[in-house]
């Protein structure tokens, strides 16, 4: 009893200091605590956040970057509008969504961010299998999208697919670190890669979808700063 009530203690400490301070989720402390500790982010930065509903990491870059900077937000899940962030509703699995995120920002991102799970299932085997999943799509994001040297930011769940995922990472990245910031439930199974020093050794080009019948339809919200 006493171990679950510290928990649920910890759960709602961050929930209403979310609400207090006004950001979208109580994962934003999650987000600010890796770049205290792993220094993500720098003024004029240009941020993709991918799976990025409902808004909270975006908050965090937004105010991490300062005016100069650039961040955008792509979800399949429409994003309520943030001032100074730009978001947009596609795929990140198409390369048509890489070629937008290129389009809006003249180039390639210095830092990828990504708090993607998958839709749980309850069978942890098969849950920790999809969210390894979502990291390889988060990778492939990097391999087109990142700039040399870039950053990455990416949650999964902890099981026994983590430890060759992560070599994935070191084949791309300088320094590779595995952490569980404060602000993540006690009882959580998830845990942050962070990644730096992208390599961007290979050169992987866009190619847009040439049928009217599997092209993304984009939707595309808010100002580039």
């Amino acid at each position: 009893m006493h171990e679950r009530w510290l928990i649920e203690r910890h759960q709602e400490h961050y929930y209403k200091l979310a609400k207090k301070l006004d950001y979208r989720s109580r994962a934003s402390f999650k987000l600010m605590q890796i770049d205290d500790r792993f220094s993500i982010f720098k003024e004029g930065d240009s941020v993709v956040d991918l799976g990025a509903s409902p808004g909270g990491w975006l908050q965090v870059a937004k105010e991490r970057v300062g005016e100069n900077g650039t961040v955008i937000g792509v979800d399949l899940r429409p994003i309520r509008r943030l001032d100074g962030v730009t978001t947009i509703l596609g795929d990140i699995t198409e390369d048509n969504t890489m070629i937008k995120l290129q389009e809006l920002f003249g180039g390639k991102a210095d830092v990828i961010l990504s708090d993607m799970a998958p839709n749980i299932g309850g069978h942890y085997s098969t849950d920790h299998a999809r969210s390894i999943d979502l990291c390889h799509y988060a990778l492939n994001v990097c391999d087109r999208m990142l700039k040399k040297r870039g950053k990455l930011v990416m949650k999964v769940f902890m099981g026994d697919m983590i430890q060759d995922l992560k070599k994935e990472v070191e084949k791309r990245f300088q320094s590779v670190r595995i952490h569980s910031p404060d602000a993540s439930r006690p009882t959580s199974s998830e845990v942050y890669i962070i990644a730096k020093g992208f390599y961007a050794d290979k050169t992987i080009k866009l190619r847009a979808m040439e049928h009217e019948d599997k092209i993304k339809e984009f939707t595309v919200k808010g100002d580039l700063v």
